[in-house]
């Protein structure tokens, strides 16, 4: 059975030595299951402008570059999931559940992109942490049916992966030092800096909150003196480094 497969890769995780090892035996595993692309992600990043590293992962040529030029990062429904959900999650239901909202449409679009890059659908398994969200597995291609058991094991593997790598690249000291914030920020001040963290300029800010862009303004230059930050690049990385954006 391939579940076998799994549970030998959780194994043999902590016994590879590089993470070339890491990378051949987990591609055996996802090729056994039908899964054509994956990606692993470290979310906590202290630099402004950065908000996540893909550790290791392999996605079809051409389709990042898309990504970038339509800029689908400002309505990436997996992306936008994963600042919402605390467990694992499909990507068709992460579409489903964003149907009312006012970018659904382009939502449809890009997934019609993706699946053009033969990315149908697949299944993301969010890490989270004291901070908050510190990295992401994702696997997908063509359609895949886990089991719930199949699921929480790739979960399992995900996460020991992430973790093996961040010790193989000395990364962990980042995750073990956590920054605090006494000021706390309103519901609305948390919305205007996760959008101004994923790139939004104030116009866009403005009308996908329903606000005029003087109010956006004020509400940015809140945040900037309650973080005591020199500028909006400022506001930003300390965002990143304070876990409150991901």
């Amino acid at each position: 059975m391939r579940v076998h497969s799994i549970l030998q890769l959780l194994v043999l995780i902590d016994e590879a030595k590089t993470q070339a090892e890491l990378v051949s035996e987990l591609e055996s595993v996802l090729r056994a299951y039908g899964f054509n692309y994956y990606g692993l992600w470290f979310h906590h990043k202290p630099v402004a402008g950065i908000s996540t590293q893909m550790l290791i992962g392999s996605w079809p040529d051409g389709w990042r570059r898309i990504y970038m030029v339509k800029k689908y990062s400002l309505i990436d429904p997996v992306r936008r999931m994963l600042s919402i959900a605390q467990r694992p999650f499909r990507w068709k239901n992460a579409v489903n559940t964003f149907k009312n909202d006012p970018a659904f449409k382009r939502m449809t679009r890009m997934m019609q992109d993706a699946a053009k890059h033969h990315l149908t659908d697949g299944y993301t398994f969010p890490f989270h942490g004291k901070t908050g969200l510190l990295g992401h597995f994702s696997i997908g291609g063509h359609p895949v049916d886990l089991s719930p058991a199949e699921a929480a094991l790739f979960e399992a593997t995900g996460r020991r992966i992430f973790w093996r790598l961040i010790e193989l690249n000395g990364m962990a000291g980042d995750l073990e030092t956590t920054a605090t914030m006494e000021t706390e920020l309103t519901k609305r001040q948390m919305e205007v800096l996760a959008l101004l963290a994923e790139g939004m300029t104030s116009n866009e800010i403005a009308k996908d909150l329903e606000i005029s862009n003087h109010t956006v303004d004020w509400y940015i230059n809140v945040i900037q003196e309650k973080f005591n930050a020199k500028n909006r690049q400022h506001v930003v990385a300390m965002a990143f480094r304070l876990g409150l954006v991901s």
